[in-house]
């Protein structure tokens, strides 16, 4: 019932503070945020009382919590959680975290209603990244999806209705499809077996015609990669970006595109590995297309969050080059890169918001020469600058290594052109500290460095983008035996087909090798 609870406490929470915001302007921030922590307390307690233990019994599921919902439709409500989803719901609550403080004093109107929405969108993250009934896990998909709607079109910028708008239609058209091919998944398997179920396990072994599987898997990848989003689905996310607020940026770029990537992992290749398999080299060569095209116009935005949202089409595309390079090492990467550009961009864009906030203006042309008031903002911002472009030492490096060393073993013609992305991101994140932080002023501005808070919120990012850079064993050791399952599943898919692994790498280091160890 914990997994229960995580979801519960949450929305409670949201309501709670809704409801004391007409007493106390005041009192649902504190609501909010005390709400948010003591399920981030839950999430650590299952997440440490199971570091000693092997996530490989039970295969790989730690937890498991079903009751029966709707019978007549095979309705459950079921969850469960393995490595993955344990490291993405502590990801979730991480950033929730942030977000809530990053909107302390930023937020002044409607506090009650808006962290009611901030956090009903974490509840519904957290229910995705839990929900192991397709019927729930749609429903789920759908409640993050109003309150972020709301989000941005009330407490948004200048053209946040035009923003919000294109949001919710594009994310709610793909998820419409997304629900076709849930149903046609479950009549399908239904017709074959006799028995009607939304459940994810019983649908794992589901026998469907090559044709049938093809169309259905489409169903449920386009609304994944509109989420994520990869090109040329991407276009909603810079004018989401730039006209959200600053947590609600946090969060679509944290938390809400990583549904996305959990979703092709969880679902796509796990249920449909053949026909996968069949359109592999083509979900490569779109990702590749959107590490170069994402990058190039990040080096080509003026508008600081705009900037920043392309850097995020960028990286995702590097998701994308991963999860179908079918292999063990690539994985590895996939969800490195899901934690590490988390972290790395949640604290540009909470960097972003509070240079608007002290500037009033995102346009980098009318920065310059900060670094000399704000130190402490100017270290920050070269941390994670070099941490979005691939610098040793921190999170993003590791991830885009092994993922390219991954695709390599796939694709060498494509894993060769996706490099030409970490040298396009040094280009853009060298080109945002030179107009930002170093140069002359542009203007007779003096700005005040971070608060007591913002450093909290900073400091915290930086400690966690450079424990993934340095050791990100415990993360792989968590998510192993979720990546040795996706293997089985497209594994018995290349046999069928001509293999995409043709050989394995025989040395691995000691970091990142298939023990653990």
């Amino acid at each position: 019932m914990i997994l229960g609870w995580l979801i519960i406490l949450l929305m409670a929470g949201g309501l709670l503070a809704w409801l004391s915001g007409k007493w106390e302007p005041y009192l649902p921030r504190t609501i909010a945020l005390i709400s948010i922590l003591i399920v981030f307390g839950l999430g650590l307690t299952i997440w440490i009382s199971h570091a000693s233990l092997s996530f490989y019994d039970n295969d790989g599921w730690i937890i498991d919590f079903k009751r029966i919902w709707i019978p007549d439709f095979g309705i459950s409500f079921h969850l469960a959680m393995d490595g993955l989803s344990l490291i993405m719901v502590i990801l979730t609550l991480f950033l929730g975290v942030l977000s809530i403080l990053c909107s302390w004093d930023e937020i002044q109107e409607r506090q009650g209603f808006y962290y009611f929405n901030l956090l009903w969108i974490l509840a519904g993250i957290v229910g995705v990244f839990l929900a192991t009934d397709l019927f729930l896990f749609y429903f789920f998909w759908e409640v993050m999806l109003i309150p972020m709607y709301l989000l941005i079109g009330i407490w948004g910028s200048e053209n946040r209705i035009y923003a919000s708008y294109k949001f919710f239609i594009f994310t709610q058209a793909s998820g419409l499809l997304m629900l076709l091919a849930i149903l046609g998944l479950y009549f399908i398997n239904g017709r074959n077996t006799g028995h009607y179920s939304f459940d994810y396990f019983d649908l794992l072994n589901a026998e469907i015609a090559p044709t049938d599987a093809k169309w259905l898997m489409l169903g449920f990848l386009i609304a994944f990669v509109v989420k994520l989003p990869v090109f040329p689905f991407h276009t909603w996310l810079p004018d989401a970006h730039s006209e959200a607020p600053t947590a609600g940026s946090v969060v679509l770029a944290g938390l809400m595109l990583k549904t996305g990537a959990y979703g092709i992992l969880r679902f796509v290749i796990p249920l449909f590995p053949q026909a996968t398999a069949e359109i592999a080299w083509l979900a490569m060569l779109i990702g590749v297309i959107g590490i170069i095209y994402g990058a190039v116009l990040a080096f080509a935005q003026t508008d600081l969050k705009r900037l920043v949202a392309y850097t995020s089409v960028s990286h995702m595309g590097f998701i994308m080059l991963g999860a179908f390079s079918f292999n063990e090492l690539a994985l590895q990467g996939v969800l490195l890169q899901i934690i590490t550009h988390g972290l790395s961009t949640g604290a540009l864009f909470i960097l972003a918001g509070s240079l608007k906030e002290r500037l009033h203006t995102r346009d980098i042309n009318k920065m310059g020469g900060l670094w000399a008031d704000a130190p402490g903002i100017g270290t920050t911002g070269l941390i994670f600058a070099m941490a979005s472009c691939g610098l040793p030492g921190l999170g993003n490096f590791i991830a885009e290594f092994m993922i390219l060393m991954g695709a390599f073993k796939a694709n060498i013609p494509l894993a060769v052109i996706a490099t030409i992305g970490l040298v396009l991101s040094a280009i853009y994140s060298l080109r945002l500290m030179q107009k930002v932080f170093l140069g002359p002023k542009t203007d007779e501005h003096s700005i005040k460095d971070f608060s007591l808070r913002e450093i909290i919120i900073m400091a915290s990012l930086t400690i966690a983008i450079i424990w993934t850079g340095v050791y990100p064993q415990p993360i792989i050791n968590t998510v192993n035996s979720s990546i040795s399952k996706l293997k089985e599943y497209y594994s018995s898919a290349v046999m069928i087909e001509e293999p995409i692994v043709k050989k394995e790498i025989k040395y691995l280091p000691k970091s990142i090798d298939n023990d653990g160890k």
